[in-house]
């Protein structure tokens, strides 16, 4: 015998509230108390209700869902396409985006889904997308500093939220990190361990966030006293970490401390180190940036700057809620600390 789905009625009686209350927490109407809402969440979640999004959107002509875009630059080919795909998945960066969206819009019956924008023409189906309500907004991750879509979303007044500041202002809200501050915090550690002949692996420096923490470092630096530091450019992959710290190696080869702008390539760093004999932190210290997964996977496991990636992302997602139900009319920014996670590579 098959069970019936539950009810509004249900939820209501399991949350011991009317249901008038229950059908206003669900169609996001506001002046609902806070602790009420999480009452109906809870039974929500409890009694396994889902609302007919059918009528909930004729209703509240919204659909109930976001798009979650990955988006680049210029054109990349047909052909390339894969590649884009491929490079965002092998990035641990991206699970821990997706994991705080879902966890702040799954308990408000929000649900993303994931595009990509790589060229010119899938960016025209994200604009198309959210023209036509088939989402209510979008969560934007953006991964060149010439990406158009931040000024096409903003000049057509779609609801949208950056992660990260964007390169050229745009009238959206954004969340970000102090980069720089990062950047110091990775620097005054390396000289408070002894560390002198100290070098580091960039991020891609058309990318705000890598030349931030390259500033960061680099002030910091010749504060103490040390006014040239050598640089390798990599590209946050760890086939990228492994190259510049084999170049840095080469023309350095009494380095003692090592800055990488991200934990992958850290990862990489540290690889290239142990096959040349250097002993980790013996011999050279290593931090990494971002406090990911690898961090702790690495041999031996990274000191980092801990950049809070899921609680940035779900701070992305509430203020596109804000947005979406009319709580916030203008673009606003949140830019969050770093923190320095001491582990045993320096």
């Amino acid at each position: 015998m098959n069970r019936q789905a539950p009810t509004l009625e249900d939820v209501a009686r399991e949350a011991g509230v009317s249901r008038a209350t229950v059908s206003r927490v669900i169609n996001g109407v506001r002046n609902v108390d806070p602790s009420i809402q999480d009452l109906v969440r809870r039974a929500i979640e409890r009694t396994g209700y889902s609302p007919n999004r059918a009528a909930r959107s004729l209703v509240t002509r919204r659909s109930g869902t976001v798009a979650l875009v990955v988006s680049g630059a210029g054109d990349v080919s047909s052909q390339d396409q894969n590649g884009f795909t491929a490079r965002v998945f092998a990035d641990p960066f991206f699970g821990r985006v997706v994991s705080g969206v879902i966890g702040q819009l799954r308990p408000r019956l929000m649900h993303p889904v994931l595009m990509f924008a790589e060229n010119a023409e899938a960016r025209a189906e994200v604009l198309a997308y959210l023209r036509q309500g088939s989402a209510d907004g979008a969560l934007v991750v953006s991964t060149h500093p010439e990406d158009p879509l931040p000024a096409q979303l903003a000049a057509e007044g779609l609801p949208a939220v950056l992660f990260a500041r964007p390169a050229r202002p745009v009238a959206l809200s954004f969340v970000d990190l102090d980069h720089r501050d990062g950047g110091r915090q990775a620097a005054d550690h390396l000289l408070a361990r002894g560390c002198r002949r100290i070098v580091t692996v960039a991020g891609p420096l058309d990318v705000r966030a890598s030349q931030d923490r390259l500033d960061g470092f680099r002030d910091a630096m010749a504060r103490q006293g040390h006014p040239y530091v050598p640089i390798a450019e990599g590209g946050f992959t760890l086939s990228s970490g492994m190259a510049a710290m084999a170049g840095l190696l080469t023309e350095h080869p009494d380095l003692d401390g090592v800055f990488a702008a991200n934990d992958l390539m850290a990862q990489g760093v540290c690889q290239v180190l142990r096959e040349h004999g250097r002993r980790i932190p013996q011999d050279v210290a290593v931090i990494g940036f971002d406090d990911s997964t690898i961090a702790v996977t690495c041999s031996p496991q990274l000191t980092t700057v801990r950049q809070p990636v899921e609680d940035m992302a779900a701070e992305m997602a509430r203020l596109l809620e804000e947005h979406i139900r009319g709580k916030r009319d203008t673009p606003t920014s949140v830019v969050f600390d770093p923190e320095l996670i001491v582990r045993d590579s320096a």
